[in-house]
């Protein structure tokens, strides 16, 4: 995958979040598990794919069986210091910032078509693509 597809795959998963922030002016615990991927992908990203553009085409990315795990799972170990741990951490946590203020721009701009598609699930808990199409071309 591209780094955009990988942006546009965050984007969509803060979504949810999003929405409720810009409807109810706060979160919930709901979108536990979109957050959680997002941060995902984008440690992916940073630490894996050399998706980053502080640190470029490095991996930080390695697994080393460990003897003392019972398991026999590979455990994660860091060839990398804490400050480097402190800048991953950043640099991640800038891609989730951006993607998030990318999808609050979105919403923002097209609220009108958010709150029909919020009545539309409350009425019939299902909204199918082509339906969702139509509602925001005739916006």
């Amino acid at each position: 995958m591209t780094v955009t597809e990988l942006e546009n795959r965050i984007a969509v998963l803060l979504g949810g979040r999003t929405a409720e922030q810009l409807i109810y002016g706060e979160v919930s615990t709901g979108a536990r598990d979109d957050l959680k991927k997002a941060t995902d992908i984008a440690k992916s990203m940073v630490k894996a794919y050399g998706m980053s553009s502080k640190f470029g085409p490095v991996s930080f990315d390695t697994e080393t069986p460990s003897p003392f795990m019972q398991s026999g799972q590979p455990q994660l170990q860091s060839d990398y210091s804490t400050d480097t741990a402190q800048e991953i951490d950043q640099e991640v946590r800038d891609i989730l910032e951006a993607q998030q203020a990318r999808i609050t721009n979105l919403l923002t701009a097209r609220l009108d078509v958010l709150k029909q598609a919020a009545t539309l699930l409350l009425e019939r808990e299902v909204l199918h693509g082509e339906e969702l199409r139509e509602l925001v071309a005739n916006a």
